[in-house]
């Protein structure tokens, strides 16, 4: 028999030793996995959120000079929890973890997390749930993937399927939430882990059904924006001179929290004194101008139809500024994006009376986007989160509002693991 002849009979031998694999479709195990992993987000994200609207509506009830003290024994308690179950850390560390810790979060600080979050933002914290939500998510996908015996670029992705389940379940945009949980991880190559993309999708797609199930929340526009037609070439001029504006303030944002960051460095004092000293703050600022309480939600609705004055706007976008400050250095537990947000809509407000001749959506969503995407360095997610979070049909004005603000955006990041290089 020839050379060739028999390479060939060994070759179709080989082939009927091994078992028949009949898979037509890329449907396969891994898919299985950021289902459950989509799925465990979307049920944690709605027993979360149930939670924290029980505890809110039971603090509520404590207003005028009571949400001092309020305020005070929510940030006290929290700082004992960190102090004594464990430090949960805050976003910087979760990318950090994602970026060089091989995308492994441990969950054994979700029980920290969760509970002073819980605290912090139901007693009126200027701080949203978006990062207890991703840190719980994004380890559950975490500690799946040990399981799974998953390694390197695998587990990495199903951690970051975990983080774009929880961003999924709060903004009810599966599409922005995979988007903003990879953009987040690095401020200049957003598509560094391009492997997560379909694991992100796939997972925020399923905890976004289980989390509407859930709590009904998502299934439409949460703000409600005035009615805007694009009838002029002029608004994407427009657009990004606001934008101006919204990344001017964003840089105030910075520069305030990190000053403060620096003063609570220096105060040598335990995290539940320093817990305890935002709370009172919080609760100062909260007495004098209720409505810079709690993260903004709600009170975005409420702030776009109240017909308030300039001088009352100007002083509620210094205060809430403060509050997020203060919130964020103290050691209180929560994310930033969506009070970032209250804070863009109260600067469109102000354009609003400065330029009453421009479509008061345009002016509100522009400067949302830009403040945003200055200080989290994510414009294509901010993008699609505020057109699916305020029904605003048109993208490309906030694309350029959104894009101005993260070109004007300080060198160095707000979250500083984002511009670190990744550890080979």
């Amino acid at each position: 028999m020839k050379i060739k002849s028999k390479k060939r009979l060994v070759t179709y031998l080989n082939i009927l030793d091994k078992p028949i694999r009949f898979r037509p479709f890329l449907f396969s195990r891994m898919f299985l996995l950021w289902a459950l992993v989509g799925v465990i987000g979307g049920i944690s994200a709605g027993a979360y959120w149930i939670v924290l609207e029980f505890l809110t509506h039971q603090m509520a009830f404590f207003d005028g000079w009571l949400v001092i003290p309020v305020m005070a024994f929510s940030g006290l308690l929290a700082g004992l929890i960190i102090h004594f179950i464990g430090d949960p850390g805050e976003m910087d560390l979760i990318v950090n973890n994602i970026r060089f810790n091989k995308g492994k979060l441990n969950p054994k600080n979700n029980p920290s997390m969760i509970m002073s979050s819980l605290l912090c933002v139901a007693s009126g914290g200027s701080l949203g749930p978006e990062a207890p939500l991703v840190q719980v998510t994004g380890s559950t996908g975490s500690w799946l993937g040990k399981i799974c015996r998953l390694k390197g670029e695998q587990l990495r992705s199903l951690s970051i399927a975990g983080m774009a389940s929880g961003f999924t379940a709060l903004f009810g945009a599966p599409l922005g939430g995979s988007l903003f949980s990879l953009e987040i991880l690095h401020y200049k190559h957003a598509v560094e882990y391009y492997q997560a993309i379909i694991p992100a999708f796939v997972a925020s797609c399923f905890s976004y059904i289980i989390f509407a199930l859930i709590v009904h929340l998502g299934l439409g526009p949460i703000w409600d924006l005035p009615t805007y037609e694009m009838s002029n070439l002029f608004d994407f001029g427009y657009a990004i001179l606001f934008a101006c504006f919204a990344a001017l303030i964003g840089w105030v944002f910075i520069l305030c929290t990190k000053s403060l960051k620096q003063l609570f460095k220096k105060l040598d004092s335990p995290i539940y004194v320093k817990t305890l000293i935002g709370g009172i703050i919080l609760g100062i600022i909260s007495f004098y101008f209720p409505l810079t309480r709690y993260f903004g939600h709600h009170e975005i609705n409420d702030l776009i139809f109240s017909d308030s004055s300039l001088y009352f706007l100007g002083a509620i976008l210094i205060f809430k500024i403060l509050a997020i400050s203060v919130t964020v250095t103290s050691g209180w537990r929560g994310g930033f994006i969506i009070p970032l947000f209250f804070v863009g809509a109260t600067l469109g407000l102000i354009l609003h009376h400065f330029f009453p001749g421009i479509n008061l959506s345009l002016t509100i969503i522009s400067c949302m986007a830009a403040i945003n995407a200055c200080v989290t360095r994510t414009p294509m997610s901010t993008t699609i989160l505020l057109a699916t979070l305020t029904g605003f049909e048109y993208l490309v004005p906030i694309l350029f509002a959104s894009l101005t603000g993260y070109f004007l955006a300080p060198r160095v990041p707000f979250i500083s693991s984002q511009m670190k290089e990744v550890k080979e």
